[in-house]
């Protein structure tokens, strides 16, 4: 059997079903000399499922800065780690990040062996525009969560994103707001016996009255350009009301962002009207 290469592996993992993982890495976890992992409990359920006894150290995020050093150490004498989370690819809304950054700067080889991803794994499933941006986990606090919203609303291109269960209320009220005219599906419990998919337009979904359980991934496809059924003459209306109080860069910004028309539109529709004043 082909010997291992010294260095860091960074192995994916199941997201759900313990039968999700590829024989590679299989056969770098039973190799490796230490695994990395979240929570040494939740790994050890894959590992006895897998009959792989390997000496684990806890690294997460609380204490990977701490631990780092003595995770280089043992790279250095030669030994072979394999990094692994709960679920799917360490690093990617996981730890890891420091380290891989630590074996850079020390020129330690790092591998990765892919595996289960929820992100690909509900992108594919949703039916959406295939060109998509992975956000991860949404900011929990109102404001930051506004200011992001915001700015990926202006984005033409499916959106991924990540959510606990008990906060998808909270969540599904902004997107009624910044992520209007376009479509939703909410995966919860992906590949697990329970997995369970929602789809809805985002201004029809409904709230949740009761508690789902698991993490969440939530796709919501790229915007839909409903220019050509916008009524010019409210928007014209619309236009000369804020030209009263408002400057031509404010107006065109405003009106844009909340009926979602192209600024360009909006702006060549400004320009009518002025020079209707004009003439």
């Amino acid at each position: 059997m082909e010997l291992l290469a010294k260095g860091l592996y960074i192995v994916s993992t199941p997201i759900g079903n313990l039968d999700d993982i590829s024989l590679r890495a299989i056969r770098v976890l039973s190799k490796s000399d230490i695994i990395l992992c979240e929570d040494t409990r939740h790994s050890r359920n894959l590992l006895d499922h897998l009959n792989i006894k390997r000496k684990l150290i806890s690294y997460h995020k609380f204490n990977e800065k701490k631990v780092v050093n003595n995770i280089i150490k043992h790279l250095n004498e030669g030994k072979i780690l394999s990094l692994i989370s709960d679920a799917g690819t360490p690093t990617i809304s996981d730890p890891g990040n420091i380290l891989v950054n630590e074996c850079i700067k020390h020129n330690i080889d790092i591998f990765s062996i892919p595996g289960a991803s929820s992100v690909i794994s509900a992108m594919s499933v949703s039916g959406f525009e295939q060109k998509f941006i992975f956000y991860g986990f949404l900011p929990k606090k109102e404001n930051e969560l506004i200011k992001i919203l915001k700015n990926l609303s202006n984005l033409d291109f499916s959106l991924i994103f990540f959510s606990p269960s008990n906060k998808i209320n909270f969540y599904l009220e902004h997107f009624k707001i910044y992520m209007k005219d376009r479509k939703i599906m909410i995966a919860r419990e992906l590949t697990k016996k329970y997995e369970t998919i929602y789809r809805n337009e985002v201004d029809n979904i409904k709230f949740f009255k009761t508690n789902l359980k698991g993490e969440l991934t939530i796709v919501i496809s790229k915007k839909n350009n409903k220019d050509k059924n916008i009524n010019i003459s409210d928007l014209k209306k619309m236009a000369k009301k804020y030209l009263m109080k408002k400057s031509l860069k404010d107006t065109v910004k405003l009106i844009s962002e909340k009926e979602k028309v192209s600024r360009r539109k909006i702006y060549k529709i400004c320009l009518e009207i002025k020079n209707e004043k004009n003439n």
